[in-house]
């Protein structure tokens, strides 16, 4: 057991958000790491931008560069890698888009960092709309033509980031590149209609995951934003997202979710004219896949035994094929892909992680350049713990066979206390550091 005495983080007072002498509460942080950016969501659901917090420096107070009035309701972090010098000194560039409810749909509100002598974001004014349901305007920014309803999701990765809105239970693709104006480019690339709820999203490394009941789906992100050409099946050809014409198709995706012999059909509509076609869960080519978690079991007094059932409430990426799950329950699965993602078969299984507590936060270091990923996980309450992706590397190259489980169970485990005020949220920075949300405080914390 290690114990660690966190330092709080001094923050500026966003007056402009607020006129009461004393600062907002601090809901929800998000952390990008190639340029040290912070973005707080206070509990008005305004936001405050922070371009350079160091790890290294927690008590020096950060510069607020910009306040994003209320309401909204999710954000992310984007960046846009440069395909013709993806090394340049000056990094990618980083994006930060807002999503809100709108009368005309929901808006989404863009902000570029400007890398400067001094390092501040500002709101992107120009941006070229590539679909008839995207709409720009100036003065507020993009609007998607689509009902906002009770809850939207955004998850950004490189290039890409998808949006789901839970009233009409779709999933959006979306692209962004700089333009040669100086704006930004956006192009919707594929939309995904959902017969089952989705619980949480993520894109990263080729993969965009859908959290689901009992599971997690997974698709190719490549095959979503680029499509395939056609292959012969049988006396018939069945195309691919062929075709180079304009407009949109759709794709009927039929996958098998529950392994117990039940279709189900998302629809996959995509920016590339398409046949539609029904793919069924056991062809793998790279429609879908849907892989299940470990269900557990209730004891009643009949005979009879019920089976719970479990959300896929959070995902997080471990490296290019593993990711990590935190499920409604509490309990950690270890999802590992068989691909990159560029491929077109897509297989993937599930390992349970020893049920250390009932986890209520999940942190992951977001930059893989580190030789291992450190993976934090919270109760909620006042002691966080940690391991790192090499310990269960480790393990699943130890174990021979069927023993998997077993060695998982044995997964080195430190656990680090925090006792100052009861944990809302944990936010990794690096390989031993994190950032600590407690009851409206952020606190700094340093594992030596």
């Amino acid at each position: 057991m290690v114990v660690v005495q966190g330092t709080k983080v001094p923050l500026p007072h966003p007056s402009s958000l607020s006129p009461s002498p004393h600062p907002l509460p601090t809901t929800s942080i998000l952390f990008e790491p190639s340029s040290l950016s912070l973005a707080l969501t206070h509990s008005d659901s305004s936001l405050s931008l922070y371009p350079s917090f160091s790890p290294f420096s927690p008590s020096q107070t950060l510069t607020l560069t910009l306040t994003i009035p209320s309401p909204s309701s999710s954000s992310t972090f984007l960046l846009l890698q440069n395909h013709t010098n993806p090394t340049s000194s000056v990094g990618p560039t980083v994006l930060f888009i807002v999503s809100s409810p709108h009368r005309a749909g929901i808006l989404l509100r863009l902000y570029r960092l400007r890398r400067l002598e001094t390092p501040s974001f500002s709101r992107v004014t120009d941006v070229l709309c590539s679909h008839k349901d995207l709409r720009f305007e100036p003065n507020l920014g993009v609007v998607l033509n689509a009902k906002h309803g009770a809850s939207v999701r955004l998850a950004g990765s490189v290039n890409y980031f998808a949006l789901h809105a839970l009233s009409s239970n779709k999933v959006w693709v979306f692209a962004v590149k700089d333009d040669d104006d100086g704006g930004l480019r956006l192009m919707r690339c594929a939309v995904i209609e959902c017969t089952r709820p989705v619980f949480s999203v993520n894109v990263a490394f080729g993969f965009l995951i859908l959290g689901e009941e009992n599971g997690v789906r997974v698709f190719g992100l490549r095959r979503l934003v680029k499509g395939r050409s056609g292959k012969r099946v049988g006396n018939s050809k069945q195309l691919r997202n062929g075709g180079g014409g304009r407009g949109a198709g759709l794709e009927a995706v039929n996958c098998n979710g529950d392994l117990k012999g039940k279709m189900e059909r998302y629809v996959v509509a995509t920016a590339v004219k398409q046949t539609n076609v029904k793919l069924k869960h056991d062809n793998r080519d790279g429609g879908s896949c849907f892989v299940t978690l470990k269900v557990n079991e209730v004891k009643t007094k009949s005979p009879t035994k019920v089976s719970m059932s479990i959300k896929a409430i959070s995902i997080q990426a471990v490296s290019q094929r593993m990711f990590l799950i935190l499920d409604s329950h509490g309990d950690l699965h270890l999802l590992s892909l068989s691909n990159s993602g560029i491929g077109v078969d897509i297989t993937g299984n599930v390992l349970q992680l020893p049920h250390i507590m009932k986890v209520r936060s999940l942190a992951v270091l977001p930059d893989l350049s580190t030789m291992s990923q450190t993976i934090w996980i919270s109760d909620g309450c006042h002691s966080v713990h940690m391991f790192t992706a090499m310990d269960i590397e480790n393990a699943l190259n130890e174990a021979d066979g069927n023993d998997c489980n077993e060695k998982l169970m044995h997964l080195p485990v430190i656990r680090v206390l925090f006792s100052s005020e009861k944990i809302q949220d944990i936010i990794s920075l690096s390989a031993n550091s994190i950032l600590i949300l407690g009851q409206g405080n952020i606190y700094f914390c340093f594992y030596t």
